[in-house]
């Protein structure tokens, strides 16, 4: 089941209009104040989840009202984010693909937490990416291929995450590589370019950002 959770950052509403029409999604999570934008665009959430104490209470009060939402109340002291227990919400759920909007913005802290999280996708064997206007960001520790005509922008950003990647071989972009060791403390992997009709991302061992950037 594809799930969206809309989460409390940055996010432009025509984007996620776009977003919410085209993707079919079965199962819509509005997390703390990510509830702000979906009641700007009159849609609703199947569920809301959070401690609520960014949300507007007259958001809050209106769709604690609608008998068919599901909520989940969270304290506010607490080991995870909102974000988080929303993903575990939704796989306990049964979703094996899920799109966040809404988690990245002018909180690093938060945005990187919510990178890291990206991580959950994999121990479960599932999709799992983050949205917005300009960007999209997964991470694998596999095989990726991405379809030039269906690209998100024009360039495809490679990051080691956690320690080195062994075995890094990319096939179709401008700067190849062959059975290489992407470790930390620079920025090789930055704004590749798909220049076949795929590029295809191989590894041995490791996990990857990718970031596939509109700007």
């Amino acid at each position: 089941m594809k799930y969206l959770i809309v989460t409390g950052g940055e996010c432009d509403d025509k984007f996620a209009t776009e977003v919410i029409k085209q993707g079919g999604f079965d199962v819509i999570i509005a997390v703390d104040s990510g509830m702000e934008l979906l009641y700007q665009m009159h849609i609703q959430p199947d569920i809301i989840v959070g401690d609520f104490d960014s949300v507007n209470p007259d958001t809050l009060e209106h769709f604690r009202s609608q008998e068919q939402i599901d909520i989940c109340i969270l304290g506010p002291v607490k080991d995870d984010t909102d974000t988080e227990h929303a993903i575990r919400e939704a796989i306990s759920r049964g979703a094996d693909d899920i799109t966040i909007l809404g988690a990245t913005g002018s909180r690093m802290d938060h945005v990187l937490g919510s990178i890291a999280l990206l991580g959950i996708g994999l121990e479960e064997r599932m999709d799992i990416q983050i949205l917005d206007a300009n960007n999209r960001i997964r991470m694998i520790d596999g095989s990726l291929t991405i379809r030039r005509d269906e690209q998100y922008g024009n360039f495809v950003s490679l990051i080691p995450y956690m320690g080195d990647v062994t075995g890094v071989t990319l096939t179709g972009f401008r700067y190849p590589l062959q059975d290489y060791t992407m470790g930390g403390f620079n920025s090789l992997g930055i704004s590749n370019e798909i220049v076949e009709d795929e590029g295809q991302i191989d590894l041995k061992a490791g996990y990857l950002l990718v970031i596939e950037s509109r700007d």
